[in-house]
């Protein structure tokens, strides 16, 4: 084990600190983006002021022959455009792919100082962190990146959800983590060909009543996974978020899930197309009456302490303390957004 006092010291001989806490950033949606396409990456300036994080997708769905096309594409996109209070992110290829090395070669060398955040895909264990860790460090240190780059892990694997404690607890270079459902549906052989959202077989049933026709409640897939999940950043200081959603012709579903994963604790999702990007954005901002009802809270109780009653409900530390996760992202989300910060009167 590191001694405590190694695990913020840089990696390597001239690589930036590691952060000791996570900037505070607004990130509802890490919308993706296919760098390989021209005109895809044409209409990205405009993308930036509309998105909270703008991904360049260099794994999945990139064709094999569209790989070095992705990676070339991604970093003219980042050099063209700035991007201001908008996080610039990248998904690399897995570890184990002939393209990964290159990617991450290319990228911090062309564009380090403009990446926020490396996504990795179907991260098993801390050993895949360490090894991302300690390269990012050598390459910071090489082409003089003033900031370190972050990595996000996705678990989409049985082995990456069940070490997900251990490589939420890997490094101080973490940023958070995604659930990927659909390459996780696969590595546990669930029987469901859909991206993200819940099946209509997985479900319970009321008891019979004589007469009656029985009640049916369809369940959440995924909720397990996300819980764990959370708790696993949560505990670490670490951002969770809810993955793809591919059912884009259902816009009531992909909602649903993404409030589901809100109100466990997620602070965003991913977008894979436009329609999603509103969805993620009226999700993962509080409502303007919790918010309000929040601050009632927080004004009535300035230091957290002792009991009120607010409209016939008690108050006491653990509302406050709730009260205060909703109003900090409330002022968060109003630092970026001039019509919810008047909703929120902040």
């Amino acid at each position: 084990m590191k001694l405590a006092r190694n695990v913020f010291k840089p990696l390597a001989i001239g690589a930036p600190a590691p952060y000791r806490e996570l900037p505070v950033r607004l990130e509802r949606m890490i919308h993706f983006v296919p760098p390989h396409l021209e005109k895809v990456r044409a209409k990205v300036p405009e993308l930036a002021r509309q998105v909270d994080v703008v991904l360049g997708n260099l794994e999945d769905a990139i064709p094999v022959e569209a790989k070095e096309a992705a990676r070339e594409g991604f970093i003219a996109m980042a050099k063209a455009t700035e991007f201001g209070g908008t996080g610039l992110w990248t998904r690399i290829n897995a570890l184990n792919s002939p393209w990964v090395l290159d990617d991450l070669t290319r990228i911090v060398a062309e564009v380090g100082h403009k990446l926020d955040v490396v996504m990795l895909p179907k991260v098993e264990g801390p050993w895949d962190i360490h090894y991302l860790d300690q390269l990012l460090a050598q390459l910071e240190a090489r082409y003089k990146v003033q900031k370190p780059i972050l990595i996000h892990a996705i678990l989409e694997t049985a082995e990456g959800v069940k070490n997900v404690d251990a490589i939420a607890e890997s490094s101080p270079r973490m940023h958070g983590m995604s659930l990927g459902p659909a390459d996780l549906a696969a590595s546990r052989a669930m029987k469901t060909t859909r991206v993200g959202g819940g099946h209509p077989d997985y479900k319970v049933l009321s008891d019979p009543l004589e007469g009656q026709p029985r009640a049916v409640a369809q369940q959440d897939l995924w909720h397990y996974t996300i819980a764990k999940m959370v708790d696993a950043c949560a505990a670490n200081g670490l951002k969770a978020f809810y993955g793809p959603f591919g059912d884009f012709s259902d816009p009531q579903a992909c909602e649903a899930q993404f409030r589901n994963a809100f109100l466990l604790g997620c602070a965003g999702a991913w977008t894979l197309h436009p329609s999603q990007i509103g969805i993620a954005k009226a999700v993962f901002s509080p409502d303007a009456a919790e918010v309000a009802f929040a601050r009632r809270i927080l004004d009535a109780m300035p230091d957290g302490s002792g009991a009120v009653m607010i409209d016939g409900k008690m108050q006491d530390d653990a509302t406050w303390k709730q009260a205060k996760v909703i109003v900090d992202l409330a002022r968060t989300v109003a630092a970026r957004d001039p019509d919810l910060a008047a909703a929120y009167g902040l």
